[in-house]
């Protein structure tokens, strides 16, 4: 499988473990609106990671590319909020703010070599 369709994938089953995740947290107007953002926030990454995927050129790749990097770090905020209000389920949210950090590293690594080749620097 080539990096993209890995990329691809990766980011999928992210946001279906976010998802299931969010199912388990009690029903409450706090997790509720914290679910919800989550929701968006990780499936965004994918999303936008595959509209990067048929980018038009390199500076378009790179912008695109900026906003899953966005989406990936929103995501990890929505997940710490998450961890601080339900301390409950905070050893079962370790592993995918691990995912989360993982896909961070990536998504930035990548925008900084893009930047490289098309600015020269």
């Amino acid at each position: 499988m080539g990096m993209e369709k890995e990329i691809q994938k990766r980011t999928k089953d992210f946001a279906l473990t976010v998802i299931r995740f969010t199912e388990k947290l009690g029903s409450s107007r706090v997790n509720n609106i914290l679910a919800n953002q989550i929701i968006r926030s990780c499936t965004s990454i994918g999303a936008n990671y595959i509209a990067a995927c048929y980018a038009k050129s390199q500076s378009d790749f790179l912008n695109k590319l900026k906003i899953v990097e966005e989406e990936a770090t929103e995501t990890k905020y929505w997940l710490e909020l998450i961890k601080e209000t339900n301390l409950n389920l905070s050893a079962q949210i370790l592993a995918i703010m691990k995912e989360s950090d993982e896909l961070i590293a990536i998504f930035s690594s990548t925008v900084i070599t893009m930047k490289k080749k098309l600015y020269h620097y």
